[in-house]
């Protein structure tokens, strides 16, 4: 049971309906409000906005344009090396580690199950059995946009609709197979170091999620899409972004990742930078 009383609220509100409320405002374009909106965030959480493309407010039309603003492609190089994994956001690393018994670790006394992230197939889910987890937080200041942790082929992209509690630490440690009960894209890619599943999961007040090979999925049902044209990203592309903040979790199939020392709950991580090597498959 919830052990905080804002998490306690996340059970009683209806949280589809605020996420869509405030994506109504977020993509509002009246001059004024979308001013305030963005000055705002930006004192409230420290946003360093010489990192973005644009610093003036004018070349952003909608709040929300700002929240998905891009950075400037030089201040995230990406970490040389064929066996060498990144950092596929600006954020916080929540867990990272093994994949036990078929389950990821959470928080505190929480874990989830790998079957039912992954859309409830037990043959899917099997073939991260002796795999590798790491789960990023992105928070409001960080920038929302994910990309790649290594070169990979899509093959196939799972939607799973589900609730919206919050991902925030407290929400993280208070609720329950929170990632696993919220709604999420499971995008699953072939490697050199095997399969990767990289998993986007929404969250209280996230509009969309959308990819770069497609804007919007159906969210009545669970449902997937094998592709059988190409598409190939580099290491460090860009794979989608968040409306709104939320959570990435990347899986390894391969049993032989290494993460790096510096992994570790609650550091801070940027995009293209080292996080994990590999050996063999």
């Amino acid at each position: 049971m919830p052990n905080n009383f804002n998490v306690f609220l996340q059970y009683c509100c209806p949280k589809h309906l605020a996420s869509r409320f405030v994506g109504v405002l977020a993509n509002c374009r009246w001059i004024w409000f979308k001013n305030w909106a963005i000055k705002r965030l930006i004192r409230k959480h420290h946003i360093d906005v010489s990192e973005a493309i644009s610093d003036r407010l004018t070349d952003y039309p909608s709040f929300n344009h700002f929240f998905t603003r891009h950075l400037k492609p030089e201040l995230r190089p990406i970490a040389k090396g064929e066996n060498t994994i990144v950092s596929p956001v600006d954020g916080t690393v929540s867990q990272s580690g093994k994949i036990e018994k078929g389950v990821i670790f959470q928080a505190k006394n929480f874990f989830f199950s790998v079957e039912t992230l992954l859309g409830g197939s037990s043959e899917r889910a099997n073939r991260f059995q002796q795999g590798s987890f790491t789960t990023f937080y992105l928070a409001p200041r960080n920038y929302h946009r994910v990309h790649i942790p290594m070169t990979g082929t899509l093959r196939k992209t799972i939607y799973i609709p589900g609730s919206l509690f919050s991902v925030n630490p407290l929400t993280t440690m208070s609720v329950p197979n929170l990632f696993a009960r919220n709604e999420r894209l499971v995008c699953l890619f072939d490697t050199v170091a095997g399969e990767m599943a990289v998993i986007l999961v929404g969250a209280m007040l996230v509009g969309k999620m959308k990819t770069v090979w497609c804007d919007t999925y159906d969210t009545k049902k669970i449902s997937t899409h094998t592709f059988s044209e190409k598409i190939i990203l580099q290491k460090g592309d860009e794979l989608g972004h968040f409306e709104m903040g939320s959570t990435v979790i990347v899986l390894f199939s391969n049993p032989h990742i290494q993460w790096d020392k510096n992994i570790i709950a609650e550091c801070d991580v940027k995009i293209g930078e080292s996080v994990a090597v590999f050996n063999e498959i």
